[in-house]
Formats: C-alpha cells, structure tokens, sequence
C-alpha cells in the first residue's frame, strides 16, 4: 500500500503542475519519430525541430541543467534540458515536478554530447501522464514473483526480458496461424460456452446464462466443434482460442490458457505426423532462432528426425507390464510398490496415465513420437485395426513433457457413443475428469464424419521453448484475490 507521505508529495507536484497551467493528463500528444526512429535518423534529422514522447526513466539535475532518459517501445533517448533553452519558469518545473514514471512529450534538436552520445536538446515539454504512485526502479526491481505476476504491468515496466518474452509468444502463435493459412486451413471462432464439455479429460467450470437463464460449462478443447465442421463440408478447419480447465496449477498446468487444434478430412496419421513435426520445428526456429533449447537443464535438439517410440513397449520396459492384458489391480499394485499416488476412484485408463507418466515420460527427453496408446486412455481416437487394444493417435514428447496430441479422429457413431458411454460409468464412480455424453455430437457423426486427422497443442509449447512455467508466459495469469 503507498505510503501516505509520498502520495502527498506526488499529489503536491501533481497540483503545481495544473497550477502553472499546463495539463497533466491531456488529450492531444504530438510525436513525431519513435525513440529508436530518431536515432537511426540521426544524421537525417539533427539540424530539425522533433517532437518525442516516452517514459521518465532516470533524472539527473545539475544546477542550471538536468540529464534525463525518456523510454517509449523502441528503446531509450536522453534528454538534455536547460534554462538557458527554454524558459526559465518551465525548466524549474521539469527539475521539480517530473519524476520517474511519468509520461512526457518533449521538443528540440537532437545533438553529440561531449561524448559523443546521441541526445535531445530540449526547448519545451509538456506532461503527458503525471503518476502518484512510485515507480520500481530496474536495479532493485521486484523481487516477489507473486507481485511480479500479480501486477504484470510493473513486471514489463521494469523488465525487458518479460517484455521480450510476450513479443516471442505473439511470433508463436503467428507462425502456427501462418504456417496453417499457408496449407489451405479455414481459421474460426467457437462458442466458449457449451452445453457438454468434451474434447478432453478435465473438470470444466460452470457459469450461468441469464437470457437463457441456463447453465452452459466454459469450454475445456476445442475439439467437438471443430469436428461438427467437418460433418459440415469444411475439409481443413483450425481455431486459436481460451480454454478453461478446473484443475491444479503447476509447471505444465493452469486454469485458463490458449490452445490450437487443427483438423484435417482424408489425412491419415502419418500424414499429419510429417505435417506436425515440420509445423514444430518452424515453430522453434522463428521463435528461439536456431534449432537447440534448454528444458530444466537438458538440452533439446528439434533439428533431428523424430524417432517413434510405441506407448506399450516402453510401459512394459519401464514397469514390466504388459497393457494388453494387464489388469486394474495389477497397475494398483505397480503404482503402490513405485510410491505413485493415485485415486480410488481411477478406472484403468487413468491409471495406465497415472503410472506412465510417473515412469516412461520421465525418461523421455529429446522430442520423439510416442504412439500406440491404449484404447482406455483416448476416448476420441479410432482404433488401431491391427490391435484393438491401441487407437492411432501420437504425441510430441520431449523433456518429459507433452507438447501435443494427435489422432486419427474417431467417426464411428457407435463406437463413439459406447467410449462416452464408458466414460460416463467412470463419472458416475467419481471420476470429475472423465468426458460426459455429448448427444448432439454423436448425432453429428451419425450423419457422417470423413476421415479425418486431429492435431492440439497449448501455449505449455511456448513455455517449453522459453524455460519458464506456463503460468510465466500467461501475461495476466489467474491469482487468487488478495484479502
């Protein structure tokens, strides 16, 4: 909370400003070149008259003069003021009144200090934004991190690398929307609210609709939607949007958070898994500038070929079961002797998920395609026809993390309803994550559904890239309320 006696410091400066007439908050602002603009004109524009705007950064009185440094987006300018330059009245009133933080419009020439640095003679100035709260400076900074995300916008003001981190993510997100656009996808927009969450095991959140004056579930993937388009005609569809999970915060894991499917009709896996791995590597080039990151201290290669590795044979060489036949008290008995812990309420397809990811994704490091799931862990996947136990489906794993999801989509309306059916029974014994029948979807694929190839992956992928938490990449994560 601001200290009483500096608010009234800044509120004093505040009203000496209004006092000698000029306003602290006003509507018109004059710029003529941004910061980094005027320096590489340098030479262009020196013997002209500009007009510059930023953000106070540093302040330095001198007697009759005063060194400043304004900051907008394209980088720094000094500034160099004095009363010999502009009226006496008004140079006084910079020297006093102006403080770090506060926005300013300022005229002049530029012009070579004594030594040799580029800088801004000014002859006036007027306040664009006068602040009463003061500014963290960037050599002691913040050093809460939950303030730090809580007041994002003091994180970016005193941070560059956050700053250049969103400008990195913007790159992500562009370049997978280009990447697609290129390829001939239809980019859209599907309701957020829904009457059946599907697409995904996770409990959804509940809001109310007043004019409908009904409960609607905030949308946990975008996948059911997107497939009703294929019914529809559409060939090749994607979205980029918010998603919403009830579900624990962690490294890989946050409540709401940006997601992208694609969909393909008459792709087979294959064929998407050549598309996905070169979609991944432009991916981490554009936005890292080469081909190697950093993951928790490993180092990730993108630019190799990705290897296959089959879901049930790394399971059953990590843990000695084989998920063809294994049985539910079985895997209960593998996650008791390896410490995991689990629910009593997990059927086997949450267990096989519990023990795997405590076991074989934990030694999966550099980028790979696992394959072959078994059938109890992928309710939206077709069968594998030459093993019914396994659906074709593949994930992008690397660092010991799940960066994406793939299948060949399911469009069997039988089959269909009977996974629902099943996961339904999971529900009902306490599993909040399992996926509810979602009826208006079974009878879109009962009119039909062409084969088709499905592709998901979160902004967990950028974070990755980044070596940072997702809830670090969020730029206004969810935090719980202060008291």
């Amino acid at each position: 909370m601001i200290r009483e006696d500096i608010l009234q410091v800044k509120l004093e400066k505040l009203k000496n400003i209004r006092e000698f007439g000029m306003e602290a908050y006003p509507e018109k602002t004059r710029r003529d070149f941004s910061n980094g603009e005027a320096l590489a004109k340098f030479d262009e524009i020196a013997e002209k008259e500009i007009f510059l705007v930023g953000r106070v950064r540093s302040l330095r009185p001198m007697g009759g003069s005063a060194f400043a440094n304004i900051e907008d987006e394209s980088g720094k300018m000094q500034l160099f003021l004095n009363k010999g330059n502009m009226p006496e009245e008004l140079f006084k009133l910079f020297v006093k009144n102006v403080e770090l933080g506060d926005f300013v419009q300022v005229t002049g020439q530029l012009f070579l200090t004594k030594t040799s640095e580029r800088s801004l003679k000014v002859t006036d100035w007027k306040m664009l934004s006068k602040n009463i709260r003061p500014i963290p400076t960037e050599h002691f900074g913040i050093k809460d991190e939950e303030q730090l995300l809580r007041q994002r916008y003091l994180d970016l003001m005193i941070n560059p690398d956050t700053r250049e981190l969103f400008r990195k993510k913007n790159i992500f997100w562009q370049t997978i929307r280009n990447f697609l656009a290129a390829d001939g996808f239809l980019e859209v927009q599907n309701p957020v609210f829904e009457h059946t969450p599907g697409g995904a095991d996770a409990e959804p959140f509940v809001t109310h609709h007043k004019a409908l004056d009904q409960d609607f579930f905030m949308r946990i993937s975008l996948e059911l939607s997107l497939k009703r388009l294929l019914v529809g005609g559409y060939e090749k569809v994607f979205e980029i949007g918010r998603v919403f999970r009830n579900e624990g915060i962690d490294r890989h894991h946050l409540q709401e958070f940006d997601h992208m499917e694609f969909y393909a009709a008459y792709w087979d896996l294959k064929k998407g898994m050549e598309f996905s791995e070169k979609m991944s590597r432009q991916v981490v080039k554009n936005v890292t500038g080469g081909f190697v990151t950093e993951y928790e201290g490993a180092t990730i290669d993108w630019e190799k070929e990705f290897p296959v590795v089959d879901y049930f044979d790394a399971f059953k060489a990590e843990t000695g079961l084989d998920l063809a036949v294994v049985s539910l008290e079985a895997l209960r008995a593998k996650a008791d002797e390896l410490g995991i812990k689990y629910e009593k309420t997990y059927g086997k397809g949450r267990m096989i998920d519990t023990v795997y990811k405590k076991t074989v994704r934990l030694k999966m490091i550099q980028p790979c395609f696992l394959v072959g799931h078994p059938i109890e862990v992928s309710p939206l996947a077709k069968m594998d026809p030459a093993n019914p136990s396994k659906v074709l489906r593949f994930q992008i794993v690397a660092g010991t993390a799940e960066l994406c999801n793939a299948f060949a989509e399911l469009n069997d309306p039988i089959d269909q309803r009977e996974r629902f059916e099943s996961q339904m029974a999971l529900r009902e014994a306490g599993d909040a994550e399992a996926q509810m029948i979602d009826e208006d979807f079974v009878a879109a694929l009962e009119y039909g559904m062409p084969p088709a190839f499905g592709f998901g992956l979160s902004e967990r992928f950028f974070s990755f890239l980044m070596n940072r938490s997702i809830r670090e990449c969020v730029i206004f994560p969810p935090m719980k309320g202060k008291e």
